[in-house]
């Protein structure tokens, strides 16, 4: 069965090439909950059968999954909170999961949107919060197209190097997920260190 089904979706993502990717890109990265991982490993496999480029299908999907955010910045920034919370659940958002992007992104500013790409769980979700806070526009951007391009190029490496074997993808992809986890956490605490250290600098001149 498991066979069956990575043949269909090796079959798929080589008939829609790469507009078909960022296409499912843009959905995984805005309001509908489409998995990456179902997307990108096997353009990455094609990839290695020289179907496909690497460098194109990581481009494609980065692409696909900034204009994803981009979508979820623009929805946040001109509905607003109140109807987000209303009629969400219409659009896949649950309360809890624009919660728990929101408190995210209060803990750790703007470099979240980048830190929450690499995040199972909020990265789907992290730029609600980013555009109800009017975040700006270029920094969004930039954080997002890099966050999305790291999980991507993980995605197709895996892809490329473990195509024929999607039980093999699946044991490197928690390996990888967990060492996204722990990277993120290490990014978190060094932009920590930054800010107080920032903060001390200005502290420090205005003794002077």
């Amino acid at each position: 069965m498991l066979q069956e089904m990575a043949h269909w979706i090796l079959d798929a993502i080589g008939q829609i090439s790469y507009l078909g990717v960022a296409a499912l890109m843009f959905l995984e990265s805005s309001f509908f909950p489409f998995p990456s991982e179902v997307v990108i490993p096997p353009a990455g496999y094609l990839a290695a059968q020289q179907s496909m480029s690497l460098w194109l299908v990581i481009l494609a999907g980065t692409v696909g999954s900034l204009l994803g955010g981009l979508f979820n910045y623009w929805l946040a920034l001109a509905l607003g909170r109140p109807f987000l919370l209303r009629w969400g659940r219409y659009l896949f958002i649950s309360h809890k999961s624009l919660h728990r992007a929101e408190v995210f992104f209060d803990r750790h500013g703007h470099i979240s949107t980048f830190i929450a790409r690499l995040l199972p769980g909020v990265r789907q979700y992290i730029s609600l919060p980013a555009g109800l806070a009017r975040m700006d526009l270029f920094l969004f951007s930039l954080f997002t197209a890099l966050g999305a391009g790291c999980w991507v190029a993980v995605l197709a490496l895996l892809g490329y190097w473990f195509g024929q074997n999607p039980e093999l993808i699946s044991a490197h992809l928690r390996d990888a997920t967990l060492a996204a986890i722990l990277f993120c956490l290490f990014l978190g605490a060094v932009y920590l260190l930054f800010l107080r250290w920032k903060r001390a600098s200005y502290r420090g001149q205005g003794k002077e």
